[in-house]
């Protein structure tokens, strides 16, 4: 019963955790402080806090393997989910507040980094769609395979990072060198060995 509250405690303070970002731009729309170009920073903004939730979510398998007790897997779920909510939030946000919608599909099929953004949704979307443990039993092995498209939707969305890049490069290279330690933590032949020796020890 113990084990039970602590889950359920934890998983609203992520929850709440997750939730603040959003709560934290809705106050600055408010008060007024989204600076001098509103709409860029709101779709900035939310992009910023997708791309977070998505290191974050693949963050949890290593993370998991170096400290099993504190069970981080029964909360990857809803760390994915919360990473398409801003992407979805994003994706939203530049249609309504930046594009030019007479020019909304040449912006579509002749910008790269819009293209590479939207395939990017498209494969979180599908993740989020087969994510339901339903979903799960009804794939079977299948299931695996396909969420391991996670890889293909970090490279597409640092492509649509580097391809806005105009003078500073120091976000981008952060969120790319981040995301290769992350792939790098998450080969399984490295985390057995880092802790069958660390278990030797």
């Amino acid at each position: 019963m113990q084990v039970q509250r602590l889950h359920i405690l934890t998983w609203w303070c992520l929850f709440l955790l997750l939730l603040a970002p959003l709560l934290v731009l809705v106050w600055r729309i408010a008060h007024q402080q989204l600076g001098p170009e509103p709409a860029e920073y709101l779709v900035h903004y939310l992009g910023q806090w997708a791309l977070y939730g998505l290191l974050v979510t693949l963050a949890v398998t290593p993370v998991n393997m170096a400290v099993r007790r504190l069970r981080l897997v029964r909360y990857r779920r809803m760390l994915g989910l919360w990473c398409l909510f801003y992407a979805v939030l994003h994706a939203l946000a530049y249609p309504i507040f930046m594009a030019d919608w007479a020019n909304i599909v040449d912006d579509l099929t002749e910008r790269p980094y819009i293209i590479v953004g939207a395939l990017a949704l498209c494969v979180l979307l599908l993740l989020g769609i087969t994510s339901p443990r339903s979903m799960v039993r009804k794939l079977g092995a299948r299931w695996k395979v396909l969420h391991r498209s996670i890889y293909l939707a970090l490279a597409l969305v640092l492509l649509h990072v580097w391809w806005q890049v105009r003078s500073d490069y120091s976000e981008a290279l952060l969120y790319t060198v981040l995301a290769l330690i992350l792939m790098l933590f998450r080969r399984d032949w490295l985390m057995r060995t880092l802790f069958s020796r660390r278990a030797r020890s």
